[in-house]
């Protein structure tokens, strides 16, 4: 089978990778910042699943440093680079996400370029996508770009930045290296090791009953297993190369809609969490088609989104490329897009996803949506 390398194991959508990649037979190297980890991954990979040892390799690497990553890469079919800086506390200025996402990002594709890699698979985020824009009810699409000139926060500037240089480099140094992206919403799912993902921490603190009342927003949401296999399928389809996916399980939902199927499927476990509504007025527009933006609060008058409101909202809402892109002064290639909608047969329709492995229908997760469609072209 091939060899893939996998960009930040340890990682919670990262482990998930590298666990199906080795149930479907392939050869897996993975990177780590420690190596002292290298045990532990194994511990947590061999209790969800066995597979021969010697079909996983773990080196280290770090995107913020050069060292380590041809030898990484050298002899891989492909890359699915997942790894992405993340920091605990807020930045004291946006460069300190954005500088080591776009540069790591620039690193592995140089890398993977040099050793003839055939395809990389880029883990990017909804938060390139939907982010910073006015509101609106049409459904964001992988066409859209999150608006970097708009006051967002660092980790959703940084996700948009690195993909704009990987879309970038690919077209003008690539040399003939593929490049797909998957970019998922709020990612749900069991954890195999002790990482503490975002979109997990809403829910355990749900479940300890530190949400006193729901605040009034939703999200889209899908199963880590059904990123890992859109991941795979990314990987492997002839018709993913140069097109972005948004990864979404069906509908949008609020935050007390999750505390409802909290109590339906954990019972008494949930007993803590609360479906009650925060009495803070609403901000949300509900239940969406997948992609949709929230409706925000009123900007407050004087403040700087308000004057951008009122003075540049139609240069802000603009969907053409050159508006989502003022931030570095240049167009990053277009990537390629195949309109697919419903199960309309497409050269692209078999990465699709829908439902992606039955194996996993019907297994519980926190907010029951394993099983749905998960990659998903809206118009």
């Amino acid at each position: 089978m091939t060899q893939v390398l996998v960009t930040g194991g340890t990682g919670f959508i990262g482990s998930w990778c590298v666990l199906t990649l080795l149930e479907a037979g392939h050869t897996v190297r993975t990177t780590v910042r420690d190596l002292q980890r290298e045990p532990a991954l194994r511990s947590w990979l061999h209790t969800a699943a066995p597979f021969d040892d010697d079909r996983l390799t773990v080196v280290r690497a770090d995107l913020e440093h050069p060292d380590g990553w041809d030898a990484a890469v050298a002899g891989c079919d492909f890359v699915l680079h997942v790894a992405s800086p993340t920091l605990r506390h807020t930045p004291a200025n946006g460069d300190e996400l954005v500088v080591p996402a776009r540069e790591g990002v620039l690193r592995v594709l140089r890398a993977a370029r040099d050793a003839r890699v055939r395809r990389v698979v880029l883990t990017s985020a909804f938060g390139a996508i939907g982010i910073g824009h006015p509101p609106r009810s049409a459904p964001f699409t992988e066409e859209d770009w999150t608006n970097v000139d708009s006051d967002i926060p660092p980790y959703q500037r940084s996700k948009t930045l690195a993909e704009r240089a990987a879309w970038q480099f690919v077209q003008d140094e690539g040399g003939g290296l593929e490049l797909a992206a998957v970019h998922p919403v709020g990612v749900l799912g069991p954890l195999l090791g002790p990482d503490d993902p975002p979109s997990l921490r809403l829910v355990r603190r749900m479940l300890e009953g530190q949400v006193p009342a729901c605040p009034p927003f939703g999200m889209g949401f899908v199963d880590v297993r059904d990123v890992a296999d859109l991941h795979l399928r990314a990987m492997t389809d002839p018709a993913a190369a140069g097109e972005r996916f948004l990864a979404v399980a069906g509908h949008s939902l609020r935050v007390v809609d999750i505390a409802r199927v909290l109590h339906a499927r954990l019972g008494e476990r949930a007993a803590k969490a609360r479906p009650v509504n925060c009495p803070c007025g609403s901000r949300a527009t509900g239940h969406r088609e997948p992609g949709t933006a929230l409706a925000q609060a009123p900007a407050r008058p004087g403040s700087q989104r308000h004057k951008r409101q009122g003075g540049e909202a139609s240069g802000l809402a603009s969907t053409s490329h050159r508006g989502h892109h003022r931030a570095d002064r240049r167009e990053p290639p277009r990537p390629r897009h195949r309109k697919m909608t419903g199960s309309q047969p497409t050269d692209a329709a078999a990465v699709r996803a829908e439902g992606a492995s039955n194996r996993w229908r019907g297994a519980p997760c926190a907010a029951g949506l394993r099983g749905r469609p998960i990659a998903r072209r809206v118009n």
